[in-house]
């Protein structure tokens, strides 16, 4: 029953979407039908595909890129207080600067390739798993580091077998919402400036009004975030099936 609730809503939603185009007098150019957004996408397979792939390889080095950076910052701001000093401000400035206005200049400095979306994504999920990561590795029990500072462990060792492992569910909370956000870091990026891309097709079906088509791109995108999500979190939960409710 819980796999067949996503199905029933959305079944629902493409029935009342249905219902309002065939029913109402809104022009196929402001709301296409369900019918022709499907017609539309199989009407281009190679080239929805062939763009499709663009956008996943962006979002999946960003995620890469991202998470990465965001837990070395994580660990290094735990470790030092000195790294702490430093990185604080940069990552506060990162989130105080809104994302719009950066993308432009990563066109302009980075091209309009796959470099300046895979950055984008990178920056939009960077504080997510910094800050998770981070406030998981300052919440460690109490009692397990006067454990480990009565066995005389050292700083490294502590922070190896009880810092980690013990914030490794705050850490999978913060790849959750870098899952989820990340898309829009290379949607925006390919809004900006891109000759390939989910976002490419969308700003270019849009320019010469073919709405299906704009909505087919919008759907396969909608499809992708979905679907790696749900791998993300499938895979979190039996990584961490020994933590609470599997580091939900």
């Amino acid at each position: 029953m819980n796999a067949a609730r996503p199905l029933i809503t959305l079944a629902v939603f493409i029935a009342i979407w249905w219902a309002v185009t065939s029913f109402t007098a809104i022009p196929p150019f402001m709301l296409p039908s369900p019918q022709s957004v499907v017609a539309a996408a199989l009407a281009q397979p190679g080239y929805l595909f062939t763009n499709t792939l663009t956008t996943l390889t962006e979002i999946l080095a960003g995620l890469i890129l991202g998470t990465t950076l965001g837990a070395l910052a994580a660990l290094a701001i735990t470790a030092s207080a000195t790294a702490q000093r430093w990185l604080m401000p940069i990552l506060v400035l990162s989130q105080s600067i809104p994302v719009f206005a950066l993308a432009p200049l990563l066109v302009l400095w980075c091209g309009f390739g796959l470099s300046s979306k895979i950055l984008m994504a990178s920056l939009i999920i960077f504080f997510p798993v910094t800050a998770n990561f981070s406030d998981g590795l300052r919440r460690t029990t109490p009692a397990w580091l006067d454990l480990a500072c009565t066995m005389n462990a050292s700083k490294t060792a502590t922070l190896r077998h009880i810092r980690i492992p013990a914030a490794l569910p705050a850490l999978a909370s913060g790849i959750r919402v870098a899952t989820a956000i990340a898309p829009i870091g290379a949607i925006i990026g390919e809004w900006v400036g891109a000759s390939s891309g989910l976002g490419y097709v969308m700003i270019s079906a849009n320019a010469r009004i073919q709405t299906s088509l704009m909505f087919a791109a919008l759907a396969i995108l909608a499809t992708m975030a979905i679907t790696l999500y749900a791998t993300a979190d499938h895979t979190l939960r039996r990584w961490l099936a020994w933590a609470p409710e599997g580091g939900a």
